[in-house]
């Protein structure tokens, strides 16, 4: 089986398509290029006995090439899975390290000497206690906090409650599908069969009495009666306030729970006290969507009150003010919104900690959609009063980004108004030309002299078309062509329409390009930009401040070695993309990032900024492109390197 490492620089291959630069793996893997050459041999060697090969390009990069797919894929599907070094494997990087020290503390009962722990790693004691720093932190996450003891050693004290969601969490690879979540053997108490059987029971009891549980919800609650059963041994048990167990054991979920838990109990002798049903039955609360069976008007009536649209709206709101995104009109947005906050309430009542498997993939691929669930949450902590994490959010923007999509079908053909000062004959030569040249995609709208555009209602027109230059500013782009057609004209219309117009020049400014800067932190960064920006009079004294409120909701490090930093409101009076780019990578919350970009939004903008952000996903998406767009000089060759 492959190491983390040449797992990731497999990953890496197969997902670029084409070449690969040995000092991006390198910055990925954080070790040299010489190790990163030593490790492609290797992985060499191995794929040529399983249908592919690694080609290196001199002063160019590596490229997988697959010869025989069907003995790659059956090789994919035999070796590639999480694996990470918990178990028999020593650990050999310092993550591997810190997710081995958590699932010791986690798992033992007693106080662990850091001897022991550095002997069983095979590291010095230093090594150890540098690791335990990060450890903390991580564990801090949870409320649950290390004990130290002079010659007992440390041991991890919280809540029973949060060490169940912080096991849950180091202990089982999420993005594996149904019983394979927590099918290794060494770490689950209970063998594949009998986890195969609880899932039967859950699904039959949850049939029965019409709930319907999401994939992640029935991973969850596997993953939680596994842990439950291998603690209960041991004597620990969630414990609640009475108010609250009265208030569950009303719930109609308590009643499926308590018949889950007389199968459970039955099929393996064990007894599950009386709280240990009550958290089953917060699982069903917290994750239920009520069977559709009576869909439609009655079901939502059912599902959704009025404070909850309320809480829906007020946060569509929210996004049409801080992104000019306008949902408001999606009744499927407005009830998808409403059924899945319906259990949410139920999540953050009782501090339960969903988790979404599709996170990182959510961030990355669709960054308009995050940012919306970024502010529709902030909204919804505001109503509420809790704290909406990372996961929660994600999970706000997959049904965000359905409508944002739902939107750009429904958005028909592009709209344009044809501005002249040449006199009727040649604003209609010009009105045809387009009508001939782009025929059912473009909506000519009308013809008009300059004075009179202001009479017109921009907001429904996606660009003008001008044969005169226009000083003024307009909520929409201006195409200035000449009053004779030509094919130059005709191709930046079309551009236009291909949603490629240049987005580039439009966001990007030579004198708001750094390159090439030595910084080590995300810290001094921040501080340069925002000097920078505050001297050129381009941000508000604030700005700085509102880009450090945003990072903690969820931290813009994308992955692929890129930041997208940006104020939590709007803190300037024009929109502008600012970029700088690092000599070396620098650590960002929990990734490194050697490519940086704060996205300024004007302040109650009209602008479309839907094209500025696939921009910047077309970035996060690509390695090629950060590793081009990060060895730039100077900005001509860093535009070149986008187009």
């Amino acid at each position: 089986m492959l190491n983390d490492r040449m797992s990731i620089i497999l990953r890496e291959l197969m997902t670029a398509g084409g070449l690969v630069t040995g000092t991006y793996l390198a910055h990925l893997n954080q070790v040299t290029s010489r190790t990163i050459r030593e490790d492609i041999k290797y992985l060499d060697s191995i794929l040529a006995a399983h249908g592919a090969r690694i080609h290196s390009f001199r002063g160019k990069g590596y490229k997988l090439v697959i010869e025989d797919n069907q003995r790659f894929v059956k090789y994919l599907q035999a070796n590639i899975e999480d694996n990470t070094s918990y178990g028999k494997d020593v650990p050999s990087s310092p993550e591997e390290r810190i997710l081995y020290i958590i699932k010791r503390l986690l798992l033992c009962e007693t106080f662990i000497k850091l001897e022991d722990l550095a002997d069983e790693m095979y590291i010095s004691k230093s090594t150890i206690q540098n690791d335990l720093k990060d450890v903390k932190q991580r564990l801090e996450k949870y409320d649950i906090h290390i004990e130290s003891r002079p010659n007992y050693g440390v041991k991890a004290i919280g809540n029973e409650l949060k060490l169940r969601f912080c096991i849950a969490e180091y202990l089982f690879d999420r993005n594996k599908r149904s019983t394979e979540l927590i099918s290794d053997i060494s770490f689950s108490p209970l063998p594949k069969e009998d986890l195969d059987k609880i899932q039967e029971i859950i699904m039959r009891q949850i049939s029965e009495n019409n709930i319907i549980l999401s994939d992640v919800a029935l991973h969850n609650l596997l993953i939680h009666i596994d842990i439950a059963y291998e603690r209960i041994k041991t004597g620990n048990h969630v414990t609640l306030f009475k108010s609250e167990m009265k208030e569950i054991m009303q719930q109609r979920e308590y009643e499926v729970a308590r018949k889950i838990v007389n199968e459970v109990e039955e099929a393996f002798q064990v007894t599950f006290p009386l709280y240990e049903t009550a958290y089953i039955a917060m699982h069903l609360l917290g994750t239920k969507i009520l069977n559709q069976s009576s869909a439609g008007k009655k079901v939502v009536e059912q599902v959704i009150d009025d404070k909850i649209i309320d809480m829906v709206m007020v946060a569509l709101d929210k996004i049409k003010l801080e992104l000019n995104l306008d949902l408001k009109n999606d009744k499927e947005l407005i009830i998808a919104l409403s059924l899945h906050l319906k259990p949410a309430i139920n999540r953050y009542k009782y501090g339960m900690n969903i988790r979404n498997p599709m996170l990182e993939a959510i961030k990355k691929n669709y960054p308009l959609a995050f940012e919306a669930g970024i502010v529709a949450g902030l909204a919804i902590e505001e109503q509420t009063g809790t704290k909406m994490n990372e996961n929660e959010v994600g999970y706000l923007a997959l049904h965000l980004g359905a409508a944002i999509e739902r939107q750009k079908m429904k958005s028909g053909p592009k709209r344009c108004i044809i501005v002249c000062a040449s006199g009727l004959g040649t604003a209609q030569l010009i009105y045809y030309k387009l009508k001939n040249q782009f025929g059912d995609i473009l909506d000519v709208v009308g013809t008009t002299e300059y004075y009179n555009l202001k009479q017109y209602n921009l907001r429904d027109i996606d660009f003008v078309v001008s044969s005169i230059p226009i000083s003024a500013e307009l909520p929409v782009p201006v195409v200035e062509i000449n009053a004779i057609l030509g094919e130059s004209d005709l191709a930046k219309i079309e551009k236009l329409l291909a949603n490629q117009i240049s987005v580039v020049e439009q966001y990007f400014r030579p004198e708001l390009m750094f390159l090439g800067e030595d910084f080590i932190s995300k810290e001094a960064v921040l501080e340069f930009l925002y000097i920078k920006l505050l001297k050129m009079g381009l941000v508000e004294p604030t700005f700085l401040e509102a880009v450090y409120e945003r990072e903690n909701v969820a931290p813009t490090a994308f992955g692929n070695l890129v930041a997208i930093p940006h104020p939590i409101t709007p803190k300037s009076h024009q929109t502008f993309l600012t970029v700088c780019t690092l000599k070396k990578p620098i650590q960002w919350g929990e990734k490194l990032v050697q490519f940086i970009c704060i996205i300024n939004v004007k302040k109650n903008s009209q602008e479309d900024l839907q094209s500025m952000y696939e921009l910047l996903g077309k970035i996060i998406d690509s390695s090629s492109i950060v590793q081009k767009l990060i060895k730039a000089k100077d900005y001509h060759e860093f535009i070149g390197n986008i187009r």
